[in-house]
């Protein structure tokens, strides 16, 4: 994509688990994101588990329950349905 190159957001596929952490720490310091990132591990066992190629944004809920599934990504995000869908379940409904 091109405003990734511009922005100088183009990475290469990590080879090492060591190297998928590094590249995970990336967009919370670079964005000011504050809030836990989860990594897949190298098997990719997240990803099979919720299709989660292009990237998607989900909401967890107890016992790894599905609250929340976006559309692929970056386009299909709305940041503003996964924050409802967050605070629903801190308000336990």
């Amino acid at each position: 994509m091109e405003s990734n190159r511009k922005e100088d957001f183009v990475f290469d596929q990590p080879r090492t688990m060591e190297e998928r952490l590094r590249l995970a720490r990336i967009l919370p310091e670079r964005l000011a994101f504050r809030l836990p990132v989860a990594v897949d591990p190298m098997d990719g066992r997240a990803d099979q588990a919720f299709a989660a190629w292009p990237e998607r944004i989900y909401v967890l809920g107890v016992g790894g329950r599905v609250e929340y599934k976006a559309e692929p990504g970056p386009f299909g995000f709305k940041p503003e349905d996964a924050e409802e869908a967050l605070k629903r379940l801190v308000a336990g409904g």
